[in-house]
């Protein structure tokens, strides 16, 4: 044997190499998220739940839909499941579309399948936005808490915040002049405590001013006291308290509800980025001279995430229910003002 026929490898090609074939983050994702069969389940599971809402807005929609579930019939009501209509005493135009009641009829007649299948969209849309704006709260919270809790807000930035949180309510209320200029005293005073170490550096400080910028109250104190008082208010009487002074609409529900759940999401953040912030890749990263920002978003929120993801997914299940409660006691997503005079009046007092 020659060494013409088993030629010897460059080494140095070897170490060079990659070990492993490159995969991108969506990939490796893809990959654990198959070796997963409860995760390949639940996505089934919703991707049928998903696919129903949109069959359903689009079978219930227009002026002459499908499934029509504003179609009131007096003499039908309240018919248990699997019941077929009564032809004789129905107009053309009353006979359901399959030719039977699937899941019977309410008080007024209509039919609940197609009512169903118009508020399967509306549910998901309240339970994946709410908690949208749930998670993007307590996520910023929980960062800020976790990663810069230890620094200190001045004394003139309390002050000032207090001004101008005041300034905006009087302006809100109609107290024009006052809020205006609270408002505008209080961004005199930002720009120029912005300048006012460049400009007073060499100069001997009064004590008033000295003590001014002292530190008062840790940011992480703030947060997590701002969340105590939150969590002590029962969340479906104060989402009742906000959602009867606010006009009736989706997206007033939707917002009311993300803005009243962000406490546990802001938790989970704060405690994995109390962790995350002491390991060597985030002091590497400073040592590098990284920004904060990418330090959050790049380094740490990607190992933040996973308890985030598990309390959001039930959250939209618990966003939905709420959502259900509300429409149960009549504060809930208002009915479609297509059919708007076949509705009791006390249905078309949301749209007077």
């Amino acid at each position: 044997m020659t060494n013409n026929q088993y030629p010897i490898p460059d080494t140095q090609q070897i170490l060079e190499s990659p070990l492993a074939p490159k995969q991108t983050r969506l990939e490796e994702l893809w990959e654990l998220f198959r070796q997963n069969r409860l995760a390949i389940v639940g996505l089934v599971i919703f991707l049928f739940f998903l696919i129903t809402a949109i069959i359903g807005v689009i079978l219930t929609s227009g002026q002459d839909p499908v499934f029509d579930p504003a179609m009131i019939r007096l003499q039908e009501k309240l018919l248990p499941p699997f019941t077929r209509p009564n032809i004789e005493t129905l107009q053309p135009a009353e006979i359901p579309t399959l030719g039977i009641y699937l899941l019977g009829t309410d008080d007024l007649g209509r039919d609940v399948f197609s009512r169903m299948l118009q508020g399967a969209w509306v549910s998901l849309t309240v339970g994946f936005v709410a908690v949208g704006i749930s998670v993007l709260v307590g996520i910023f919270m929980g960062g800020i808490a976790g990663y810069f809790g230890q620094g200190h807000l001045r004394y003139d930035q309390i002050i000032i915040s207090c001004v101008l949180i005041t300034g905006g309510i009087l302006l809100a209320l109609g107290t024009t002049y006052t809020g205006v200029g609270l408002l505008v005293a209080g961004h005199i005073y930002i720009f120029f405590s912005i300048f006012s170490r460049k400009i007073l550096a060499r100069r001997t400080l009064p004590k008033w001013f000295n003590l001014l910028h002292r530190g008062a109250i840790s940011i992480d104190t703030i947060i997590m006291r701002a969340v105590d008082i939150m969590l002590c208010f029962p969340t479906f009487f104060l989402i009742l308290t906000v959602v009867a002074l606010l006009p009736a609409s989706m997206y007033n529900i939707m917002i009311v509800i993300g803005l009243t759940s962000w406490m546990g999401t802001t938790r989970f953040v704060r405690a994995e980025f109390l962790s995350l912030r002491e390991q060597d890749f985030v002091t590497a990263a400073k040592a590098l001279g990284v920004g904060h920002f990418r330090i959050i978003f790049r380094h740490m929120m990607p190992n933040a995430i996973a308890p985030v993801l598990v309390s959001s997914t039930i959250g939209i299940a618990m966003a939905i229910l709420t959502e259900a409660g509300l429409s149960f006691l009549g504060f809930g997503v208002p009915p479609p003002p297509r059919h708007l005079g076949e509705y009791p009046f006390r249905w078309k007092a949301f749209y007077l």
